[in-house]
């Protein structure tokens, strides 16, 4: 059976949005608890290591501003002052070194009130990044529009990479369309395309979203994808739930654009149920999609 090929990557959910500001402060400052979750893992502790780095350099140098503030260490040694800061921040004491003077004594009691508040900081910045519920729902890359019970009907597939429950979840598809006002004003308007089945309540496996193509859609007509890309369609879906690990709200979102729209075609079957009840779904076929002629072609050699 010929199949259309995609990509069998499980990419994130892409967003059709491309956005770049003009006369914004792009200071991460302004909104640093954002920023700070929204980092990569890899940028957050880069981020933790070079801050550490930097502090402790910081009251290395202030300890070498007053030689003798610290038993043991050797004059004049940035490596020893910097040792010292380290076990003094993270709160070890060795014991081989210690404040000598009043100086020290004051650097130590600073760094120290530093030290608590950091790593507090850290620890719940950390514990809110690993404890934030987030959805792995995967997304079709196309979508497609194929005849169901005699109505051609367009349809995204879905499926819980998770295999756990999403609880109650609901699918939103809103189309953005250009349009023109009476005084020649530029608008992007949502229209949101009822759906056969719009909620899902046990979303574990795969699920495929259908919008019925009839006289009230916009996508009926033969020029209805002409008249669509002249109004630079774009759509958005929007998918919600609770899981049933985190007993949280999760959100998961897709943008498709008009090209990803395959017309007269179907999505390659994926799930397969064997006699014992068992549910096996090949997500190496997941983002194919088979001509509707290939289709009944198949169905009509497995009836005869």
């Amino acid at each position: 059976m010929p199949t259309m090929s995609r990509p069998r990557a499980a990419s994130p959910p892409r967003s059709l949005v491309r956005l770049r500001t003009l006369g914004r402060s792009r200071s991460p400052v302004d909104d640093l608890y954002h920023t700070v979750l929204t980092l990569k893992w890899w940028q957050f502790f880069l981020g933790v290591g070079a801050a550490f780095v930097v502090a402790n350099a910081s009251f290395a140098l202030a300890y070498a501003l007053s030689p003798g503030s610290i038993a043991n260490a050797r004059s004049g040694s940035f490596e020893d002052a910097f040792f010292f800061s380290v076990q003094t921040m993270a709160t070890i004491g060795y014991g081989q070194m210690a404040p000598a003077a009043r100086f020290g004594q004051v650097l130590v009691t600073l760094e120290a009130v530093i030290g608590v508040l950091s790593f507090a900081l850290i620890t719940g910045v950390t514990f809110s990044r690993f404890a934030r519920p987030t959805a792995r729902v995967l997304f079709a890359e196309r979508a497609v529009i194929g005849p169901r019970d005699g109505v051609p009907h367009l349809m995204f597939r879905m499926a819980n990479y998770r295999h756990n429950t999403i609880i109650e979840a609901q699918l939103r598809v809103i189309l953005l369309l250009e349009e023109i006002t009476l005084e020649g004003q530029v608008m992007r308007r949502p229209y949101e395309l009822p759906l056969v089945r719009e909620r899902n309540s046990t979303f574990v496996l795969t699920w495929t979203a259908m919008h019925a193509v009839d006289e009230k859609s916009p996508f009926f007509g033969p020029d209805a994808f002409a008249r669509l890309k002249r109004q630079k369609a774009e759509i958005f879906l929007s998918l919600s739930g609770t899981d049933e690990t985190f007993a949280q709200t999760i959100y998961a979102r897709r943008g498709y654009l008009l090209d990803d729209v395959v017309e007269d075609a179907y999505f390659a079957d994926v799930l397969t149920v064997h006699a014992d009840g068992t549910r096996v779904i090949d997500y190496a076929r997941f983002h194919d999609v088979v001509s509707a002629a290939a289709w009944r072609e198949r169905h009509k050699k497995t009836a005869e």
